[in-house]
């Protein structure tokens, strides 16, 4: 057990489990330069680990692997277990970010359920001497891709888990500096922790017990297919649901 808090095992951050443990000897991440490692992990995350919504925010990385998707949060709490694997140090900033970020994600029926404010964070790696913010790994360069078709010539985006100014080429790859994919929609900083369990000691999504058994059991199903639906070219992305604030519930 280390003692530095920015490399330990949390109940969230198990990385000390089967699975994550076994990931990370199959993929040989620890046998990299440390660059290179942090590049590996990264577009594991990013792109092996699609962009859709889990049932909670505060779920263990094992948990979130196993789905085999996630969103900001989650997808964080995966990246931050494998980096401390790995043996990288990094940490959690919390956010939120505004609900329009969200709109078409889901339909506009459940539209008046959500807060104004969703929950949402990014990791922050230890490199070089300082700190890296990593947020680009949310969507996945399939849907991404999706995104500035549909959006072509239209590089202020905030929608469909999207919140930038340059839609055609968002700073989303790893090449040592901070990444970014849902920045705009931020409206509020809460802090850095040494955890996400740290953070949702702290925070959490304030829905009610009605939309939040109505988002376990079947908004976030719902909002699922329309992004497995979005990414297979499915369901058409449109312009006009960007402009307005509106969006689903779940998280960033």
């Amino acid at each position: 057990m280390t003692d530095d808090p920015f490399r330990a095992p949390t109940p969230l951050l198990d990385f000390e489990a089967g699975s994550v443990a076994d990931l990370v000897v199959a993929r040989g991440w620890r046998d990299l330069p440390r660059a290179d490692r942090i590049g590996a992990i990264y577009d594991f995350v990013r792109d092996e680990i699609a962009f859709g919504y889990n049932r909670a925010d505060n779920i263990p990385a094992s948990a979130v692997l196993a789905d085999g998707y996630g969103q900001c949060n989650t997808k964080g709490t995966l990246l931050m277990a494998l980096f401390r694997a790995a043996g990288i140090r990094c940490r959690l900033h919390g956010f939120t970010i505004h609900k329009a970020l969200q709109r078409g994600v889901v339909p506009e029926l459940i539209y008046p359920l959500v807060p104004a404010e969703i929950l949402h964070s990014w990791v922050e790696v230890d490199h070089d001497g300082a700190w890296i913010s990593l947020e680009g790994f949310i969507l996945d360069a399939p849907f991404l891709k999706v995104l500035q078709h549909s959006f072509a010539g239209q590089d202020s985006l905030c929608g469909y888990g999207a919140g930038t100014d340059c839609l055609s080429a968002p700073p989303v790859a790893w090449q040592g500096g901070d990444t970014y994919i849902q920045k705009t929609g931020i409206t509020r900083d809460l802090g850095v922790f040494d955890s996400p369990d740290a953070f949702y000691a702290e925070h959490s999504q304030q829905v009610g017990q009605l939309r939040d058994w109505l988002y376990r059991s079947v908004i976030r199903h719902w909002m699922n297919a329309r992004v497995r639906a979005l990414r297979t070219g499915r369901l058409q992305a449109r312009a006009g649901a960007t402009h307005a604030h509106g969006t689903a519930p779940g998280n960033g």
